[in-house]
């Protein structure tokens, strides 16, 4: 806790100013605007609010460092993909263009069938399997499916997606626990049944 009267010498405290003196701006140290724990541990209790705000910024960070850690176990998955199954040393991989990668992932697919589906994989195979995400939302934009275009008075048409919007959106149709795909690559067997859409699209 920070006494910011005191910080900026608004208040004295110390040697800060005495009496009727202006204060002497430059003698408030930073340990003397800090309050002792007991007094701001009390301090905090007297304003619920402050409680509520602390929690929900703990809360904050805590789903943070749980993103980062899983973002840190992805990498490292990558990373010994690169190595173990493409023969890329980490320090060489800035060496290596895209394509040479991609001629890799296709000949390891000849050897070990990491794709059940296809015996061959081709270039376009793999940037389907990249941007499946992105390939699924752009097709519902084009197809009217998804709620971004707005007509505005005096403007006409407008296409409005915001941040918040766009988490939601992904939330729901690809990586949320009642999402169309059961993992990044792959729709639910039960999305694939014709005749479960209208059942599929009540649940959505």
């Amino acid at each position: 806790c920070v006494e910011y009267d005191v910080l900026f010498a608004n208040r004295p405290l110390n040697h800060s100013h005495t009496g009727g003196t202006a204060p002497d701006r430059s003698k408030v140290t930073l340990p003397d605007a800090i309050l002792p724990a007991p007094q701001c541990a009390q301090r905090i209790r007297a304003r619920g609010w402050v409680i509520f705000l602390l929690v929900m910024a703990a809360v904050f960070w805590l789903y943070r460092l749980v993103k980062v850690l899983c973002s840190l176990l992805s990498y490292w998955e990558i990373r010994t993909f690169y190595i173990k199954a493409l023969n890329i040393p980490s320090e060489g991989l800035c060496n290596y263009s895209w394509q040479e990668v991609q001629a890799r992932l296709i000949s390891l697919q000849r050897r070990q069938q990491m794709c059940v589906h296809k015996r061959e994989l081709t270039e376009l195979d793999i940037y389907h399997r990249i941007l499946r995400f992105k390939n699924y939302t752009v097709a519902m934009v084009n197809k009217s499916l998804l709620p971004v275009r707005f007509h505005v008075p005096l403007l006409g048409p407008v296409v409005f997606l915001t941040q918040g919007l766009k988490y939601n959106l992904e939330l729901l149709l690809f990586w949320g626990p009642g999402s169309l795909f059961q993992n990044k690559w792959s729709l639910r067997p039960q999305c694939k049944r014709a005749g479960a859409r209208r059942e599929l699209a009540r649940r959505l």
